[in-house]
């Protein structure tokens, strides 16, 4: 998961591009129906696990459902079924199929907070699309510490009409207060006007790197 159309961006899937050659071919966007999994009724509940996300995603029906619960966070909705099903004073947040593979009933479904609630993935691997006309490009690159570097280095963008979708800046994890930043463009690699506007962006860049052009999708 990239970003979730509530809570933003998910930062642990950003830096893994900081310190690998991962390069994305794809991406999935997904409605996310959240249910609350165990064991017990929620009169009984006095500890809710969960992946950060999910959690922040439900917290409006975690406050007045479950006021008196201790909540978790854990790595995965994976791993909170799995902790529900050794507390009996424990619950989930988790999806309906997980309820299936690990047999924790559900006591509540469709608790997120927000009704419409989207979640993007990106797919990893080494595949590469050819341009299909309706495409999206990821990028990271990093600049000089140094007045306007962020404006002239998106000037290029405008200069050859491409639209930006999204930009993040992340901690580069090397040295305080310097920063790499992600954009999504339209468009693909191979595209005139994203070719010409990312030749420009490289000569007033310390470092870029595509992260990859694929399709752009929609919901499923």
């Amino acid at each position: 998961p990239v970003e979730n159309s509530t809570e933003g961006v998910e930062t642990h899937t950003l830096d893994m591009f900081i310190e690998s050659e991962l390069r994305v071919c794809d991406e999935i966007i997904l409605r996310i129906i959240h249910h609350f999994l165990s064991f017990s009724p929620l009169s009984s509940i006095k500890r809710v696990y969960s992946h950060p996300q999910a959690l922040a995603q439900c917290r409006g029906w975690l406050k007045k459902n479950l006021p008196q619960a201790e909540v978790i966070e854990v790595y995965s909705t994976a791993s909170a079924v799995e902790k529900a099903k050794e507390d009996k004073e424990g619950g989930a947040i988790a999806s309906e199929l997980a309820s299936e593979v690990y047999g924790v009933p559900i006591q509540a479904s469709g608790i997120e907070d927000k009704a419409f609630n989207l979640t993007r993935f990106l797919v990893l691997g080494k595949e590469e699309w050819e341009k299909t006309g309706k495409d999206k490009t990821s990028i990271m690159f990093a600049l000089k510490d140094e007045v306007g570097a962020l404006f002239h280095a998106l000037a290029p963008f405008w200069e050859f009409k491409v639209n930006l979708c999204k930009i993040e800046s992340r901690p580069s994890k090397r040295r305080p207060w310097e920063y790499y930043f992600f954009v999504d463009l339209e468009g693909h690699k191979e595209d005139e006007n994203v070719k010409k506007a990312l030749e420009k962006l490289k000569e007033r860049t310390t470092l870029l790197k595509i992260l990859g052009s694929y399709p752009r999708r929609e919901e499923e």
